[in-house]
């Protein structure tokens, strides 16, 4: 059994993960789910081993294997595509996860992510961030929009990651890709290194560290355009973090700092079609604007920033998860067992479905007729358009009465 025989099973099933541990047959993460490929012997600890080491193309790799117990690199068939890789030791075996990375970068539009998305790609300096759980698409969102400004603007866009995914050509842009420990030996070492390398757009595949941190806070203070990861759940958690990496006598000054920079903040969540089609984006999306910046600022208003986001949607295009996963219900391409197990408010996500709602939520409510994402059919379908399924949307209930559920399997129960 080779590795490659496994890689190409899973492209053609249309597979994000395979999943390699000994004593199991090998297992394929396909439309979000965990799936045995049965047709696969079961793994033994010599399989493994052999595979690990055609990954492992030089000995310096496999001298750090052996030292630090776990390595991440990159894998490329010919044909077939990249894959980044994680090789560890688990209970004295070797076990492998590797993640498929599409040849083709998909567009914004592609993915069906909200089209403010666009608008801070045309910003010409500052920190975006995009933030989310791992396999949520960080990197995929990312690559969207970098292959977005390589397309339409004359930059030189530097991109410093821990491996190289998506391979990018010189459009209108130049692009120079620099990978961790192959082509430099840090993210921080290659960032300030980078100050003096004339870029306009700078890549940071995730800040890991205070150094790192500061380092791009530095960069985007110079006039340059910094885009960066971090694995948090909203924008909230985002601010919070990074202000909590530095020494407390430096957090207020760092809030500041932050609060020039910072452009945007882009939380995503893939949540399974209602079609079956794969997986689309749930996404919020911050813009920095003044109340935002004074959210940033003063650490007891910071608790503030889901309510400004939530009332920035028509005219700045933020949006918060609750907001985005109810858009998606209405238009039919999630379902509400989905959109339930989701929601950050679910006391406030059930009056919604149920339509009784405040002054304000229906104020609320009319802002969210400016939200909008492409109509695409997300990574999972290649990318290609595909018309919603029917919206699983409650009919319309006689004047006065509360109209049932959307799915008559779902009960819901107000508090009184």
């Amino acid at each position: 059994m080779h590795i490659n025989d496994l890689l190409t099973a899973i492209v053609e099933q249309g597979g994000s993960d395979l999943h390699l541990k000994v004593g199991n047959h090998p297992i394929a993460r396909i439309k979000g789910r965990l799936t045995p490929l049965t047709q696969f012997k079961r793994l033994v600890q010599e399989d493994t081993i052999a595979m690990a080491f055609t990954i492992m193309a030089s000995d310096k790799q496999k001298t750090k294997f052996k030292e630090q117990l776990d390595l991440d690199i990159a894998y490329s068939v010919p044909a077939l595509g990249r894959f980044r890789c994680n090789i560890f030791n688990q209970r004295g075996t070797v076990g492998l996860v590797l993640r498929v990375i599409p040849r083709k970068i998909f567009t914004l539009d592609d993915l069906m992510l909200p089209k403010t998305l666009k608008k801070l790609c045309e910003e010409q300096r500052g920190l975006i961030l995009v933030t989310g759980t791992t396999g949520s698409g960080k990197s995929t969102t990312l690559a969207a929009m970098i292959d977005m400004i390589n397309a339409t603007r004359t930059e030189h866009i530097l991109t410093i990651e821990d491996p190289i995914e998506y391979l990018h050509r010189d459009n209108m842009s130049i692009v120079n890709q620099r990978e961790v420990e192959a082509d430099c030996k840090s993210f921080a070492t290659a960032l300030r290194a980078a100050l003096r390398q004339d870029p306009d757009v700078i890549l940071v595949g995730e800040m890991r560290d205070l150094e790192t941190i500061e380092t791009a806070m530095h960069a985007a203070e110079t006039g340059h355009l910094v885009f960066s990861t971090l694995h948090t759940l909203d924008a909230t958690e985002t601010i919070n973090r990074i202000i909590s990496v530095f020494p407390p006598h430096h957090q207020k000054q760092i809030r500041l700092q932050l609060a020039g920079v910072l452009k945007g903040v882009i939380s995503q969540r893939l949540v399974p079609r209602a079609d079956g089609m794969g997986r689309v984006p749930a996404v919020e999306v911050m813009v920095t604007t003044e109340t935002v910046r004074s959210c940033i600022e003063d650490k007891d208003k910071t608790k503030q920033l889901r309510d400004t986001i939530a009332a920035g949607t028509a005219q700045y295009g933020m949006q918060t998860f609750d907001q985005s996963l109810f858009f998606l219900l209405k238009q039919g391409l999630i379902t509400v067992e989905e959109a339930m197990l989701r929601a950050t408010n679910i006391g406030e996500f059930k009056l919604r479905l149920e339509g009784v709602m405040s002054s304000a939520d229906a104020a609320k409510s009319n802002m969210e007729r400016g939200m909008s994402i492409a109509q695409g059919g997300g990574r999972e379908a290649g990318g290609s358009l595909a018309p919603p399924a029917p919206p699983p949307m409650a009919p319309k209930a006689p004047p006065g009465q509360v109209p049932p559920a959307a799915n008559p399997d779902i009960k819901i129960t107000l508090a009184r």
